[in-house]
């Protein structure tokens, strides 16, 4: 067919001269849209009312938080799953089509999820929004990095950063989106508290927006490099020059390595994300700060959207340092400095030093979001650029784990501390410390990694000498 002939990888290759900056735009469309799982939760109060209407006083046979905060657990497990299952046959058929893919995946998730709000079935929901949307959420995920990578490998922090950013800033687009279309379709009557009409019309606004990325992406010739750029590891022995497979990779210590580094990192950071608007709250009340000076609820919501910027902006600038610095380096900064920021934020609060607090806390989750963007160019130096989509997606599986994790630990944590009489800052010190010493984890994996062995590499073919 020749419309689908249109999306082969080899009708995306740049032609001679070629503007590499056109690249990332692309990948943007991609990342901003799946980004959008970052915001799901303004979807938790309407769809724990459907029956009765109120978002305060739910019916008995409402949905519970408990069985919505299924839903993105899932579309998280599903996107590492995901990521590692496609990552090879993304780098073999090209970005378009998994792009493509993604699209009608995560776009097709709202439209199913739409059906299950309409006839109030929980596991209609769970397919649309966290099976069929989770695929999308992993394929649109790698399918722009190794491209990336590939255009940029003078600037492979930079490239990353770019892309994976927009998936940090996605809820901020997302976020506002879904709360005016929810507050429009309620006034126009379409029932489900406009959550229904507000899946379909968000499904077909991320289809469509997804579609310039799969259409503007390109990949260089395979004999393309950037003007003087000469690849050597002369300064830096863990960047390598030659190749390794997906296969070969994950038979590779630094594999796993580098699985525990972003596993830590990741589930550090959902202590964070998860106790950030009650832990700001109920640490600089009313009772702790004077009558009328406490953090109020529409403050807390203020500090949750400042950590989302610094987790955005940490993407792009902890990643475009780690050309400079080595991603070695830059990740031993990341546990080093987390493990006395997060053993120092239970102080903070208890010393009920708020901005000293808010900073602290804005510093520790532009971290946890640089460490997203940094662990593609750490993967490409350790094994090359060949396979770099399908080895990322392998690695992945560390966050589906600390997805899982992150939040369990956490609410086990706190619930503990709350049965055992604690209030405010002390009720989170468990959480915060045991955080602290997970990056300590991450830190000696980080110091562990070296080259990989020579074994695992493919060997370069033999050049034919003149007769």
């Amino acid at each position: 067919m020749a419309e689908a002939s249109l999306l082969d990888r080899s009708r995306t290759v740049a032609g001679p001269g070629y503007n590499r900056w056109l690249v990332p735009p692309a990948a943007l469309a991609i990342h901003l849209a799946i980004g959008q799982a970052y915001a799901f939760s303004v979807f938790k109060k309407p769809l724990g009312a459907l029956i009765s209407g109120n978002p305060d006083a739910p019916a008995p046979a409402d949905w519970t938080p408990g069985q919505l905060g299924v839903i993105f657990s899932i579309a998280i497990v599903l996107l590492g799953l995901s990521a590692a299952i496609f990552g090879t046959w993304l780098e073999r058929v090209g970005p378009r089509k998994a792009m493509m893919a993604s699209a009608l995946c995560f776009g097709g998730g709202f439209f199913i999820a739409a059906l299950g709000v309409h006839l109030h079935s929980i596991w209609l929901v769970y397919f649309g929004y966290g099976f069929v949307g989770g695929i999308g959420l992993g394929i649109g995920y790698i399918s722009p990095v190794s491209t990336l990578i590939k255009w940029f490998p003078d600037r492979r922090g930079v490239a990353t950063g770019m892309a994976i950013m927009g998936f940090g800033g996605g809820a901020m687009i997302g976020s506002p989106l879904a709360v005016t279309l929810m507050d429009y379709f309620k006034a126009a009557g379409t029932g489900t508290l406009g959550v229904a009409a507000t899946f379909l019309a968000m499904g077909l606004i991320y289809l469509l927006f997804m579609q310039f990325g799969v259409w503007t992406i390109r990949v260089p010739a395979d004999d393309w490099k950037p003007e003087g750029y000469v690849p050597s590891n002369e300064h830096n022995a863990l960047i390598t020059t030659g190749n390794v497979t997906a296969d070969n990779a994950i038979k590779t210590p630094q594999f796993w390595l580098l699985w525990v580094v972003l596993c830590m990192n990741v589930t550090a950071g959902i202590g964070v994300l998860e106790t950030a608007s009650p832990l700001i709250q109920e640490s600089f009340s009313d009772g702790v700060m004077g009558a009328g000076r406490g953090v109020t609820a529409a403050a807390a919501a203020g500090f949750v959207g400042l950590l989302s910027l610094f987790n955005l902006l940490g993407r792009f600038f902890w990643s475009s340092a780690s050309d400079k610095m080595g991603r070695k380096t830059t990740y031993a900064i990341y546990f080093g400095l987390g493990i006395l920021l997060y053993a120092l934020v239970p102080t903070l609060g208890a010393g009920a030093q708020l901005t000293l607090f808010v900073v602290v806390t804005c510093v520790i989750l532009s971290m946890y979001g640089g460490g997203f963007a940094t662990i593609p160019a750490y993967l490409s130096d350790l094994f090359g650029k060949l396979q770099v989509g399908a080895i990322h997606g392998r690695l992945l599986t560390a966050w589906s784990t600390a997805g899982v994790l992150g939040p369990v630990i956490v609410n086990y944590l706190h619930s503990n501390a709350k049965e055992n009489g604690m209030v405010g800052a002390a009720a989170y010190q468990s959480v915060f410390y045991t955080m602290a010493g997970l990056l300590v984890v991450g830190l000696i994996a980080n110091f562990l990694v070296r080259p990989v062995a020579e074994q695992y590499f493919e060997k370069e073919p033999a050049k034919k000498t003149a007769a």
